[in-house]
């Protein structure tokens, strides 16, 4: 098995990232479980925050890294939260807060306005310095509703209408979720590259 470090502390991410590898023959495990702390977040685009996290991460445990950087843009509120998804309220992660203030935000918001994209960029480097990381990204649009909706998924998916199936993203099952959303989108397309890329185990 090749061991793969998720830049990110997040383990819902990770659950996700597990069951889109499947069998691909690598081991994922969080950075928190390395003892990484989080880096800042400085660059001005989610890719470059996923670089960022993915140098970060394998420049720390000496393994290659997967960087995910990824976030909810809202066009009413010209592309917001944004960057700033994880911690639009203020604090760090605080999904109640932020779908609270999302709802606020958009109160005004006519239904057929209120359309956004979750966005999913991934980065894998091989090293610290690696001067040729795999990137993929991924796109998944539709609505915000005007109410929570379902018990599944994390931050902003009770939020987040699928317009195929007329489901909120907490709604879907993690498996449905896994295979449409833009986390999964990109993983996809980087799975196509990633054969031969890693080192070997």
């Amino acid at each position: 098995m090749q061991r793969l470090v998720l830049a990110s502390g997040n383990r819902g991410k990770l659950a996700e990232l597990q069951a889109l590898l499947g069998d691909g023959g690598l081991e994922l495990s969080v950075q928190a479980d390395h003892g990484v702390e989080d880096i800042k977040e400085t660059g001005l685009s989610f890719l470059e925050n996923a670089l960022l996290k993915a140098r970060h991460a394998a420049r720390t445990t000496g393994l290659p890294a997967l960087g995910d950087d990824s976030g909810l843009c809202v066009d009413a509120l010209g592309g917001a939260p944004g960057l700033y998804s994880a911690r639009y309220a203020g604090t760090h992660g605080d999904a109640a807060a932020n779908n609270a203030k999302l709802l606020a935000a958009l109160r005004d918001v006519p239904a057929h306005a209120r359309t956004a994209r979750f966005y999913c960029v991934l980065v894998l480097v091989r090293h610290g310095d690696d001067p040729q990381p795999l990137i993929a990204e991924g796109i998944w649009a539709g609505h915000i509703l005007e109410a929570a909706r379902g018990g599944h998924g994390f931050g902003y998916d009770p939020l987040f209408l699928d317009p195929q199936s007329g489901l909120s993203a907490a709604e879907l099952s993690p498996t449905v979720k896994n295979r449409i959303s833009h986390r999964g989108r990109a993983l996809a397309v980087l799975r196509e590259r990633i054969a031969g890329a890693l080192p070997a185990a």
